[in-house]
């Protein structure tokens, strides 16, 4: 299992940053959307 993990990780290395940068948005954007009603 813990080798078709790996092969899995190595076949997409390329998309893994992509995946991550669209996480990092996702939450940044709702954190932004949390915090908006309280500035105005």
């Amino acid at each position: 299992m813990l080798t078709q993990i790996k092969t899995a990780l190595s076949r997409s290395q390329s998309t893994i940053l992509q995946d991550a940068v669209g996480a990092v948005s996702l939450v940044v954007m709702l954190m932004v959307a949390l915090h908006l009603p309280g500035a105005f």
